[in-house]
């Protein structure tokens, strides 16, 4: 019998960490077919971007709507995708199916 602890079915993963192990860098380049569709968000910096996923996953309209009207949360523009285009940026990124 093993001493490491298993995870089986009844085991929670709280989401907070499915969505860490959901983050990555990525170059701006790579994700440009994704803003072409209308489906990056632009999180400020010193909004945490789990904080904000969580939000997402759990369909939180107030809070978004918050971070929306602060612009906290915001729609990729066109200016700043060609601005991360121009400076060939790197982003942290989670991904999150809607």
């Amino acid at each position: 019998m093993s001493d490491s602890p298993s995870l089986n079915a009844n085991d929670q993963v709280p989401l907070k960490h499915k969505l860490n192990l959901e983050t990555a860098r990525a170059p701006w380049r790579e994700l440009q077919t994704f803003f072409a569709s209308g489906m990056v968000l632009y999180v400020a910096p010193g909004l945490d971007l789990l904080l904000v996923g969580e939000q997402f996953a759990a369909d939180n309209a107030p809070i978004f709507k918050e971070w929306l009207a602060s612009g906290q949360v915001a729609q990729v523009s066109d200016d700043q995708a060609l601005a991360w285009y121009e400076a060939d940026a790197e982003l942290w990124t989670l991904v999150i199916k809607p």
